[in-house]
């Protein structure tokens, strides 16, 4: 698996927001409903997209645009139009002093506007929870991305377009992985541009050695890796590989390592069959409570606080117990994610602008290497602090296992 193919293979829609909006000019909406990542299509007419402090991009029929999460902005007919509806978190549509318009947009299956016949039309598709999309994809992407109709040839448009008024049995999993093919395949087009701005990491695949690294390391993150054992398959001294390595992704090795293995256990975790000690197995933990650990000191959150803040039903820890796996509960759960639970209720069907996206929230980026044998040479290659707590660690989990 090359580094787009993982980052690309995490989205996974599960009753995602979906609408046929149909609207007459002038026409203007501000949305701040703070959802990860929306996708819009003009189908006819304009669009004009406009993040705060930044400057006005228009949108053509044809043209696909992804939109990253939590920041406000407006989607208008033309610039200078004043928002006429808001889209609030918890997912209501109102006038921008208060006024509901839940019935008075409705226009049928999954289609919500103005007018049945507006000159303006546009396909949006939105991921409502934070974990449908992995953290580091975000992280990826600048807050707009823009694919015109002239720089990529695909049908999925057009089918998302055919798809989304239908309400036959089993269309709401139809549209999901509509949406989910819809983003895959806008981004492949837009990183492989050169004015994509890509990651750091994304660019270094290109090195011959650092490529060769990042590729060892993403097909097989539960392999025991070092420096050592990376740098004597890249070729290179442990030295001049953790240098070059740094210099063209932005951290070290075993740095990336963690974040990447961590990013992959977290979108691992949203499957509803996994275990926490499964999971570990395959990103290279040697246990539930080591991936355990590691998870909440990075993303502030335990392995099933995370599913629940991501949907997971709380009867998949049930049948991990029926089928006599484990389960490891986190020694200190946080008790701040209350209200992460009642989101996204609605069925995607008639009243497909009442489910307007729900609150996103971000995980942090930094990391920590559970591995032992080689650490405290490592250390001598790694950079301060994060080596350092390498390296005393090591003696511990020793012991432990």
């Amino acid at each position: 698996m090359d580094a787009l193919a993982g980052l690309l293979d995490g989205p996974r829609a599960r009753g995602a927001f979906l609408l046929r909006c149909v609207l007459d000019p002038p026409w203007s909406l501000r949305i701040r409903d703070e959802a990860p990542l929306s996708i819009v299509s003009v189908v006819r007419g304009d669009a004009w997209v406009m993040f705060d402090g930044a400057s006005p991009v228009c949108l053509r029929p044809g043209d696909v645009a992804v939109m990253r999460g939590p920041d406000h902005y407006t989607v208008a007919d033309d610039p200078g139009t004043v928002p006429q509806i808001v889209i609030h978190p918890g997912q209501r549509c109102t006038t921008p002093d208060g006024v509901d318009l839940h019935d008075e947009m409705d226009l049928g299956v999954r289609t919500w506007g103005t007018s049945a016949g507006g000159g303006s039309v546009m396909l949006t598709g939105t991921y409502q929870v934070n974990g449908e999309i992995s953290e580091r994809l975000l992280r990826a992407l600048p807050t707009l991305v823009v694919l015109r109709a002239g720089d990529w040839d695909s049908p999925l448009v057009g089918l998302l377009g055919a798809e989304i008024t239908r309400d036959d049995q089993g269309q709401s999993a139809v549209l999901d992985r509509l949406l989910d093919l819809l983003l895959i395949a806008v981004l492949r087009a837009w990183f492989s541009r050169p004015e994509a701005e890509a990651p750091a990491w994304y660019q270094a695949q290109t090195d011959p050695v650092v490529g060769r690294a990042l590729r060892m390391l993403h097909n097989n993150p539960a392999y025991p890796w070092t420096v050592a054992s990376l740098a004597a398959r890249s070729g290179l001294s442990r030295a001049a590989l953790a240098r070059r390595f740094a210099e063209l992704v932005g951290e070290p090795p075993m740095s990336y390592l963690t974040s990447w293995r961590l990013a992959l256990a977290a979108d691992l975790l949203r499957e509803p069959d996994a275990t926490v000690a499964a999971v570990a197995r395959q990103v290279g933990y040697g246990s539930a409570f080591a991936l355990s650990t590691a998870f909440k000191r990075v993303n502030g959150v335990s392995p099933q606080e995370h599913r629940k803040r991501s949907g997971v039903l709380a009867a998949s820890a049930g049948q991990a117990e029926l089928a006599g796996q484990e389960v490891v509960a986190d020694p200190a759960p946080p008790a701040e994610d209350q209200d992460a639970a009642q989101r996204g209720t609605h069925r995607g069907g008639q009243r497909g602008r009442d489910r307007l996206r729900a609150p996103a929230t971000a995980a942090a980026d930094e990391v920590d290497d559970q591995h032992r044998g080689e650490d405290d040479d490592e250390a001598r290659d790694e950079d301060g602090a994060r080596a350092h707590r390498f390296a005393t660690q090591a003696p511990v989990l020793s012991q432990i296992t």
